[in-house]
């Protein structure tokens, strides 16, 4: 449905009680208003069909194992996987766990859709040109569907916890204290009494991933040089999942009102992951972001409350280990005897051939992921996200319509899945952090590896909302989150264990120095620290190359000295010495260093050498292979973006840790590692060091999901399909979040961004590339890309004073009244 002149502007819409007026402003954000909620959220899903039909029809087939039906056979395996890992208990304790709220507006939402898919279905011209190319239609939603999908969400920490067992079980424990560094410190890692790490297979997790990572997500939907896209192996999800957040109360801002900003990182997408939308109603004004196929908004504010979330990532996941019986690979030991698999079969639709079955196993834990009976071993997954009230982000309904700081955080106390640092301001001034998630009680364990299944290691319940620590109106007049381990000490982490596994702290260290440094901040301030790429992980390393001589050197470890000093650190797109560091840093440096480190603490005799070799001068084919496949388990050649906090503590403190003589060693690394990053970034941007530029390389391509079938079904892509590329600044480390895949292609960062202005509500800014509607006929379909790859925003607009100014189109749902639907 293009967005012209000639476009339809009135519709009837069967199930609404009274109209409803969407008003469009330029930036493409739809500004809905209605005379009741029911309405409203029927309203909102009519029009999140509207503007991503092709995408939420895509989610709800992913999400319920039915890509096959559509896109043939290839996608039975993602099909099966998302079958296990769909909500399966009953819908009314599903829907009672999120309060009265939910459901009716789950109902009226996807009441809203079918209205749209069913105007499609009268009216072909409105169909998004992608169900032609593909030759089918869009389907009619459930209203559980929106709860019982749980695939799409963030969840921890079960690939760690299998990284951390398979890194244990090859290289021990020291190799694994390597790959990951493990807060609260110090933490000891302790295997589970029974759990036996040789039987655990490299591939447990496939299976897993296939349920949870989408087949074209990011980067993977590019066509691969052999012009293929689809169905994807079973790698871990990659890049930056992780997100920004900070609020100011009075005494930080100039204007002396609270100030709240959000950039959520996920993969850079086609079209964006999140939606921008304003639902006014009577006793509710709401306006932000949210995820298209679901009703309500999850980052924004109401006119008195400002909200704006990341990832609080607490450990929701356990991979049981399950000895089998002999006799029958189906039975488990738990307890003192064997207890039997409950199997679920379910037919598959194929598009082009014969339904397929599916069958499905599951233990008292969850899914079964894999079974070697040859081996008398089985393994499920327990996810906490799997049980009732957990589906992602569908509980910011209750939060989204809170009057104050209270009631917001009363709110909270209800949600499940995903853990959430939630910041918060309302309008008397009142700031705060409250992370809000379901803790597992873990008692004697620590969800750190996988455990035995057979009854030793189970959950009991979960903490009380409420436990879990928070601030409010600290003195210092701020707070920022950027899924960093933010555990006060006094948390007692050892019997409510939260996890483990956190993130990397440079941005939130970047964003507490430059929050705290002034008192004069504006919505203009922040979205340049937004966009602040200033690499602390640089500026940590940049001192350690001061004494560092290349005289005698080969010639590119004195170029590139030379290029390095005096360099601000700061990963600008247009930077020559930004390019070199990232190639240096990423490519050669952490390699180099942990070649070294590898080789101190692997066990086998393999503490006499450096990273050249053994001490002695004579080769050692048999330690360097050992060395290089521990360092292809710790540092994934797939994840540019891997966490470097252990690689900067062992420059930063390297007695010990790399030999004898640490500190000389670390120089050795240094020096050595710099003449083949020179190298490269000569083969990689030219032999000119003053035409190198970091965006040359780091740049931004969206590709459309189903680029790779439309090709294979047409023998042609559309030139909608990929957007960019652009050149960008950053990296995983930097506050402006650009992390990036082995080819520098940009994999995760904040699409999405906001900053409210609490209070003048109107002078608030977003972002959301690469525009707001999924449909490529739009011209909203692209506009923000340009804007977003310059850092740049546009207004928010709430009042309905500013919206009716900005208004570029209305539209007019209106009750059916008898007649036929146009």
């Amino acid at each position: 449905m293009p967005d012209d002149q000639d476009s339809p502007t009135v519709f009837e819409v069967p199930g609404l009680s009274a109209p409803v007026e969407i008003r469009i402003d330029t930036w493409g954000v739809p500004h809905l208003y209605a005379s009741s909620r029911d309405d409203l959220y029927l309203a909102q899903g009519f029009n999140a069909a509207r503007d991503r039909l092709f995408q939420i029809d895509l989610w709800r087939r992913r999400g319920l194992g039915l890509l096959s039906g559509v896109l043939g056979e290839r996608y039975l395996e993602h099909d099966r996987a998302a079958r296990l890992f769909l909500y399966r208990g009953g819908m009314e304790e599903e829907w009672r766990a999120y309060g009265p709220d939910v459901e009716p507006a789950a109902k009226a939402f996807t009441a809203g859709i079918n209205a749209f898919v069913e105007l499609c279905r009268r009216r072909r011209s409105l169909l998004p040109p992608e169900f032609a190319l593909l030759g089918y239609e869009p389907a009619l939603w459930e209203p559980s569907d929106v709860a019982r999908i749980r695939s799409h969400g963030l969840y921890y920490n079960l690939n760690d916890e299998v990284a951390r067992a398979l890194t244990m079980r090859d290289f021990g424990p020291e190799a694994e204290d390597l790959r990951k560094v493990r807060e609260p410190s110090p933490h000891r890692l302790r295997v589970p009494d029974g759990l036996d790490l040789s039987v655990i297979p490299d591939d447990v997790l496939r299976v897993y991933r296939l349920a949870t990572v989408a087949p074209w997500a990011g980067p993977a939907a590019v066509p691969t040089a052999e012009g293929r896209t689809g169905p994807g192996t079973a790698a871990p999800r990659t890049g930056l999942d992780g997100s920004n957040n900070w609020v100011l109360g009075p005494s930080r801002t100039a204007t002396g009102r609270p100030m709240l900003a959000n950039d959520p990182h996920r993969a850079v997408t086609l079209p964006s992951l999140r939606y921008l939308v304003h639902l006014s109603a009577p006793g509710l004004d709401v306006v932000g972001g949210g995820e298209p196929a679901l009703p309500g908004v999850s980052i924004g504010h109401n006119g008195r409350v400002a909200f704006g979330l990341t990832i609080f990532p607490i450990d929701q996941e356990d991979l049981y280990v399950y000895r089998t019986d002999p006799d029958d690979p189906t039975r488990y030991r738990y307890g003192g005897g064997w207890e039997s698999m409950v199997r679920v079969t379910e037919s598959v639709p194929v598009a082009g051939g014969e339904d397929a079955e599916a069958e499905l196993w599951f233990t008292r834990h969850g899914p079964v992921i894999r079974r070697l009976p040859e081996r008398n071993v089985a393994f499920a997954v327990r996810a906490a996200w799997l049980e009732p009230g957990m589906a992602p982000y569908l509980g910011s309904l209750n939060y989204m319509g809170a009057g104050d700081a209270g009631e917001f955080t009363e709110a909270m106390r209800r949600w499940g899945s995903p853990g959430e640092n939630q910041v918060y301001a309302d309008t008397a001034g009142t700031i705060g952090w409250c992370p809000a998630g379901r803790v597992p009680v873990r008692h004697g364990w620590d969800g750190t590896l996988p455990v035995p299944g057979d009854g030793r290691y189970e959950w009991a319940g979960h903490h009380e909302p409420g436990t879990l620590p928070s601030v409010r109106d600290p003195h210092s007049g701020w707070i920022a989150t950027a899924n960093q381990m933010n555990l006060p000490p006094s948390y007692p982490a050892a019997e409510r264990t939260v996890t483990y596994d956190w993130y990397a702290p440079y941005r939130y260290l970047r964003i507490a120095e430059c929050l705290e440094a002034r008192d004069d901040w504006t919505v203009e301030d922040c979205v340049r620290l937004q966009t602040d790429h200033l690499s602390l992980p640089a500026r940590g390393i940049l001192p350690l190359l001061d004494g560092l001589s290349g005289s005698g050197e080969d010639p590119r470890t004195a170029a590139a000295l030379g290029l390095l000093r005096g360099w601000d650190a700061r990963l600008a797109a247009d930077s020559p010495a930004a390019a070199l560091f990232e190639i240096w840093f990423r490519r050669h440096l952490r390699p180099a260093l942990l070649r070294s480190a590898l080789r101190h603490v692997l066990p086998g005799g393999l503490a006499n050498g450096s990273a050249d070799g053994p001490a002695d001068g004579h080769a050692n084919p048999l330690a360097d292979g050992l060395v290089e496949r521990a360092l292809a388990r710790i540092l994934p050649a797939e994840d540019a973006a891997a966490d470097a906090r252990g690689d900067l503590s062992l420059l930063l403190a390297p007695e010990g840790r790399l030999g004898p003589d640490g500190a000389r060693e670390m120089r050795r690394v240094l020096l050595g590692s710099l003449a083949g990053a020179f190298a490269e970034a000569e083969r990689l941007l030219g032999s000119d060091t003053a035409g190198w530029r970091w965006g040359d390389l780091h740049r931004s391509l969206l590709c459309h999901p189903l680029a790779g079938p439309v090709r294979e079904r047409t023998g042609s892509e559309p030139e909608w399909t990929t957007i960019g590329p652009a050149p960008r600044g950053g990296s995983g480390d930097t506050v402006g979040a650009a992390a990036y895949t082995s080819d520098f292609r940009q994999s995760g960062g904040a699409t999405f961004r906001l900053v409210v202005d609490v209070g003048s509500w109107d002078d608030s800014v977003a972002m959301n590339s690469p525009g707001q509607s999924g449909r490529p006929d739009s011209p909203h379909y692209s506009d923000l890309f340009g804007p977003w790859a310059e850092d740049s925003s546009f207004p928010l607009l709430y009042s309905r004073a500013a919206v009716e100014e900005h208004t570029e189109r209305i539209l007019t749902l209106r009750p059916v009244d008898g007649g036929t639907a146009p």
